[in-house]
């Protein structure tokens, strides 16, 4: 499995995250959507992940002087195993984390910035949720969850399709106990008191 370091680095991470879809691209077309990273930074990243076998070259053509290739990500060499994301020090997991929410924040900034913005239209939207499970019940919702994006995951880019970006994450909330029948009134919404008589 590649490496935490490989994988993890805020250009390459970028640079995965344009190939989700089962997109193909070629580095002139890469570049063209990570404008912000010199062309032999990208190249250099490129050439990582492709010798690593987390990027595959699927097609190439001669164009003037050079070979242009395009490229496909490799989802399942794509992501960290198990046992090397318990293996990572607290400050490497911080720095995962900081690298999924710049990504994050970079397509929003890329959606909002675009001029053509309105998420009714385009069922863009965001939230957080807090969900009371046992480790057991967190299993199947995950189970369930996973076999809901399987299915769609498997659809090929075509008329009327447009690539979407699922961001999930998923932590542990605070350890308290869950609130009592008593306080399980919405905090929004307020009851009319009646007046004392008189």
């Amino acid at each position: 499995m590649p490496s935490a370091d490989l994988l993890l680095h805020p250009v390459r991470l970028r640079i995965l995250k344009a190939f989700l879809g089962e997109r193909a691209l070629t580095t002139a077309q890469l570049a063209a959507e990570l404008g912000d990273v010199p062309a032999g930074s990208l190249y250099r990243h490129v050439s990582l992940l492709t010798k690593a076998g987390v990027l595959q070259v699927v097609a190439e053509r001669r164009v003037r002087a050079a070979t242009e290739r395009t490229y496909t990500l490799r989802v399942a060499a794509s992501s960290l195993d198990p046992a090397t994301v318990a293996a990572m020090s607290t400050d490497e997991l911080r720095q995962a984390f900081l690298g999924y929410v710049a990504g994050l924040l970079a397509d929003a900034d890329r959606y909002l910035s675009s001029g053509e913005v309105d998420p009714t239209r385009d069922d863009a939207s965001m939230q957080v949720m807090g969900l009371w499970l046992t480790d057991t019940e967190l299993s199947d919702f995950l189970r369930d969850l996973n076999l809901v994006l399987r299915a769609r995951l498997a659809n090929a880019p075509g008329p009327g399709r447009r690539r979407r970006l699922l961001y999930t994450v998923f932590l542990p909330g605070s350890p308290e106990e869950p609130p009592g029948p008593k306080s399980r009134k919405s905090p929004f919404r307020t009851e009319r008191v009646p007046k004392p008589p008189g």
